[in-house]
């Protein structure tokens, strides 16, 4: 009976493998290495490391005027917008197969992160 249990239980590991591999996309390996490297920076704290995602430079900074606490607040809270909806779209483009969409969206929130 042990021997009927072993082959059940090897049949059922192999079909699980199998089943995850055939859902990985063209670009999985890449957003999961990118948003490991995204939370390690952020773990580590470090302002001179990657941890929030910044925007391009406003014209205000480029005159160079004094930012106010509520417009650091809302460029912060759009570049997170822009972040977390870069990383969907390589999500979906990877569900979808679409290896292309996927790096470009992937690109695009390495560019936030300052990460390339």
């Amino acid at each position: 009976m042990s021997r009927y249990l072993m082959t059940f239980a090897v049949a059922t590991v192999a079909l699980s493998a199998g089943w995850v591999v055939a859902r990985a996309g063209p670009c999985t390996a890449d957003i999961d290495q990118t948003e490991r490297r995204i939370h390690q920076a952020q773990a580590a704290g470090d302002p001179g490391q990657v941890g929030a995602p910044s925007g391009p430079q406003s014209v205000g900074a480029q005159l160079h005027h004094q930012p106010t606490p509520s417009s650091v607040d809302g460029a912060e809270t759009k570049a997170r917008d822009a972040a977390a909806a870069a990383i969907e779209r390589a999500r979906a483009a990877d569900a979808a197969g679409d290896a292309a969409a996927c790096e470009r969206a992937l690109a695009d929130a390495k560019a936030l992160y300052g990460l390339q």
